[in-house]
């Protein structure tokens, strides 16, 4: 199965993606637990000095004291008694502060009474010795035996937490070299990875890139080809308005000619035989004419694009086919019409075919009504229009009739060239005029479609842009 480039990239920024996340979350882990046992070594350092300067202080109030009983000398008894104890309870009161354990809090609580004992233990020997008595060694030696194992049991908890994080730290850092060198590895491929799609991306692009020119240049060599065509084409349009038609006028003359000096001479056969030659003639002429107009109609150029007011232009186009109304005993009822840009003269050729359309096959039996309306809406609404011109502005414009009608299964058939549902005999025409409405049309980047009942009128709806995208 075939993944897109786009695809693979996402694929290889999600993995990345992955692999940071993951690195991160670890490298968080081993920080926060090098915090905490560089916490826990302080804490331990913090505790065992506190301890050890009690018992330091306490150890020389004792020395001071026995000092002090053997030499009488006061200066042993500097600083005083009262002094060591504010500085013992300082150290304690401390040491509680920074112990959060719950077995470290009994502990501390089991010292201060030792603590309590010692002091007046030693309070007591001061006096004793001042008053010439010996005071009891065993007691002290007891009770600073007691203060020493409580202060090396607390020393060892705090060993003992100290060395279960140092374990704790010891597996991380282990794990941390494995780790660092897969997510390195990974990185390395996601890397190799990344750098060998681009590279080959890139070339594909330089490829595209390179295909691309050779089609611009095909194409531009197709439209230097085709408007070398168009120009031909213009000069056999030219060659069929001129040169075609000064043959069909020289036979046009010559025959009315014949019949002007000829036509009691000539047998009723000669006579019916240059009719038909003549109305031959002239449908030719028309032939011609139509095929010339059909091959300018739809030509946009940018220059002939203006505003135009479909009201005006089609109050003109009713008042060129009034005679034809007439005669059908024919009614144009029609809505206000947006101004609408295009061309103008190709808007009068639209209408004008339209309602010549309308009026040729109206119904023999009632008298025709032509009803013309519109409705302002956009590209989405339209439901033909492509997705890039969804959101600009489109007029719908209904050219409804009651004439004879046709048969929907036509619908697509009467809008190319030559193309008739009704012989030449019955109705005049070509079939070129509905041909000529689609090629507007397109040209004006539009759509038309025709519906029809047979009997009952046929129905005709334009779609057009109310601005022409005029190209940069």
């Amino acid at each position: 199965m075939h993944i897109s480039v786009h695809k693979k990239i996402r694929i290889g920024f999600f993995i990345a993606f992955t692999v940071i996340v993951g690195a991160s979350i670890l490298s968080y882990l081993i920080a926060k637990n090098l915090m905490l046992n560089a916490e826990r070594l302080n804490h331990a350092v913090e505790v065992s000095k506190r301890l050890e300067q009690i018992t330091k202080q306490l150890k020389d109030a004792e020395a001071a004291i026995r000092g002090y009983n053997l030499t009488k000398e006061q200066k042993f008894l500097q600083p005083s008694m009262n002094e060591r104890s504010v500085k013992i309870e300082r150290d304690y009161r401390a040491l509680r502060r920074i112990t959060d354990d719950p077995a470290q809090q009994r502990n501390l609580d089991t010292l201060k009474r030792l603590l309590d004992v010692k002091y007046s233990q030693l309070v007591g020997g001061q006096q004793a010795g001042a008053k010439g008595s010996r005071i009891s060694v065993g007691e002290g030696e007891v009770s600073m035996d007691k203060i020493d194992k409580k202060v090396s049991e607390m020393i060892k908890i705090e060993q003992t937490q100290l060395d279960e994080k140092s374990r704790l730290f010891q597996f991380f850092s282990s794990l941390w070299i494995p780790v660092v060198f897969i997510i390195s590895l990974i990185a390395i491929l996601i890397g190799v990875y990344a750098y060998v799609t681009l590279t080959k991306e890139f070339r594909l692009q330089l490829h595209i890139e390179h295909r691309m020119k050779v089609y611009q240049r095909e194409l531009q060599e197709n439209i230097a080809l085709l408007n070398k065509t168009n120009q031909e084409l213009e000069q056999f349009a030219y060659v069929a308005s001129h040169d075609l038609q000064e043959p069909l006028r020289k036979i046009s003359t010559f025959s009315d000619r014949l019949q002007m000096k000829y036509r009691n001479e000539l047998p009723d056969e000669a006579g019916q035989l240059i009719d038909r030659m003549v109305a031959a003639v002239s449908r030719m002429r028309v032939l011609i004419n139509d095929l010339l107009i059909f091959s300018r109609a739809g030509r946009m150029m940018p220059e002939n694009v203006t505003p135009v007011d479909m009201n005006a232009l089609l109050q003109d186009v009713i008042s060129d086919l009034d005679v034809s109304l007439q005669e059908k005993k024919g009614t144009v009822l029609f809505d206000q019409l947006p101004v609408i840009e295009g061309n103008d003269t190709a808007f009068h050729q639209l209408f004008q075919n339209l309602l010549s359309n309308s009026i040729k096959f109206a119904s023999p039996s009632k008298p025709l009504e032509i009803r013309i309306r519109r409705e302002l809406l956009s590209g989405r609404e339209t439901g033909v229009m492509k997705e890039d011109k969804w959101e600009d502005s489109f007029c719908r414009i209904t050219i409804e009739d009651n004439g004879i009608g046709f048969d929907q299964a036509y619908a697509e058939r009467i809008f190319l060239i030559f193309q008739r549902l009704h012989g030449v005999s019955e109705y005049k025409g070509t079939g070129i005029g509905l041909a000529i409405c689609k090629k507007i049309v397109d040209a004006h980047h539009g759509h038309i479609a025709a519906y029809g009942q047979p009997g009952k009128g046929a129905t005709f709806v334009i779609i057009l842009p109310i601005k022409q995208l005029r190209e940069e």
